[in-house]
Order: C-alpha cells, then structure tokens, then sequence
C-alpha cells in the first residue's frame, strides 16, 4: 500500500528562520511567525490473512472531525479544525485563532474490499479496517492435509 503526504511548506525560506528566531520565540512559541507548517499524522499499517490495519495516532479531536473518503483506488483520510477564542477584561481585548488541518492519502492494494471499510476512533488514535475480498483470501494459500 502506497502513501502521499500533503504537506505545506513556510511562506519564507528557512535561511531567514534565524533572523526572525527572536519574535518566533515570543509571538509563537519557536513554530514559524509568517506561517504554520501543516503536520501529518504518524500512521501504522498492518497486513493480516484477512484485512489491512490502517492506524493513525491523532489526540484531541472528535470522530466527527474526520473525513475518510474512497475515491477510485485512492483512500484520503483528512481533517480541518477552526478554533477562536475571545477574552473580554477592563483594559483589553484578546481573540486568538486557531486552525488546523491534514490530509493523508493511501492507494489501496485491488484485494480490498472497499464497500466493507470501516473506522472507528478511540483514545487519540482513528483505526481503519480494510477488508480483503473473498477470493484474495483463498488464493493466500491453503495447507491440504495428507490423508
């Protein structure tokens, strides 16, 4: 099974990293100040006699956060998250925004059986279950007793 990563890169390149390390480090806790760079998820794939395992360890959000999607032979598992916050005091206004997103793609192997994908998530990690079809399982070998 192959993967594509989906990554975004920094508006600036890393050679001006160093220069703007000071206000990096105040404004935005040492990730990039003009631009975030998108993380993927670390992922774990599994082979069984009947089924791929497709594991992804993502904390911290809801299953309803996730968009799992077949589209030919191409699984994409993807997700977008916008968060803001807004304090009101005597003296001052805060609102901080947050956004977040990734998008993982995987080809899938022709002996899935793609009507019969499931996924849940649990405990920080979003478990897939590929089922293989029928007949791939039968031509995965049988042992033939000697009578």
């Amino acid at each position: 099974m192959s993967t594509r990563a989906i990554a975004k890169t920094g508006m600036l390149p890393a050679v001006l990293d160093d220069f703007f390390k000071p206000w990096n480090e105040w404004f935005d806790h040492g990730s990039s100040f003009f631009g975030r760079v998108m993380t993927v998820p670390a992922v774990n794939i599994i082979e069984t006699k009947n089924e791929y395992n497709v594991s992804l360890a993502i904390p911290g959000m809801k299953k309803e956060d996730f968009n799992i999607d077949v589209e030919g032979s191409m699984l994409t598992i993807s997700s977008e998250q916008e968060e803001s916050k807004e304090e009101n005091e005597k003296m001052y206004t805060r609102k901080e925004f947050n956004y977040s997103s990734f998008s993982r793609s995987f080809t899938l192997p022709e002996e899935v059986n793609k009507e019969n994908i499931e996924a849940k998530y649990e405990e920080g990690v979003l478990k897939l279950m590929l089922p293989k079809k029928e007949e791939t399982k039968l031509a995965a070998g049988k042992h033939i007793a000697v009578k």
